[in-house]
């Protein structure tokens, strides 16, 4: 686990780029205090986390919660992350998109619990000035919610925008982190 304030190098949530088709899969869903996620995994890494209802969601039709070892690895560390004694996540994840997709969900684990960045300092940050709104539209498209924080990506001006699980949730997320932050800041320097 980091301490606050420190960057979270992408490398603690040991992202795979590639494709194995092949590999199984288990679906199955937990409970948050945000309500249920479906959560998909492959033999040696998480590969989905969303919002049940969320646009791209797959069904859980069949599944059986827990049934992987995985699965109980992402609802231990998801609970942790919610009782606020978590602040990053130690979990392999299975990333499947473009290289540019890839390169935003990679920046995406840098930024630190409790902080915040836009879409223009991701797109600076991986090399593309130009492409904010390609940072968004990648950033819509992450696959892995809360462990890769796309809810920490915020307008220029400090706006909520877009959330695959809900402006609400989002709002929730952010606000959830900034206790937890302020809290261990205060431990510390107490």
């Amino acid at each position: 686990m980091s301490g606050y304030g420190r960057k979270v190098p992408a490398a603690a949530c040991h992202p795979r780029w590639m494709r194995h088709p092949g590999l199984r899969q288990s679906t199955g869903h937990l409970e948050t205090p945000l309500g249920r996620v479906v959560v998909t995994t492959t033999e040696d890494a998480l590969a989905g986390l969303w919002f049940e209802g969320a646009e791209r969601a797959p069904s859980t039709t069949g599944a059986m919660v827990g049934s992987d070892e995985l699965i109980a690895l992402v609802g231990r560390q998801l609970d942790e992350y919610f009782a606020g004694t978590r602040a990053a996540f130690d979990i392999p994840l299975r990333f499947d998109g473009t290289s540019f997709q890839r390169g935003v969900w990679s920046a995406l684990l840098t930024i630190p619990h409790g902080h915040t960045s836009t879409y223009g300092a991701i797109a600076r940050q991986i090399g593309r000035p130009d492409a904010p709104r390609a940072v968004g539209a990648a950033n819509g498209q992450n696959p892995i919610s809360i462990i890769v924080p796309c809810h920490r990506v915020v307008g220029a001006h400090g706006a909520l925008t877009g959330y695959g699980g809900g402006l609400e949730r989002k709002a929730w997320l952010l606000e959830h982190e900034r206790r937890v932050a302020e809290s261990r800041a205060a431990a510390i320097s107490a």
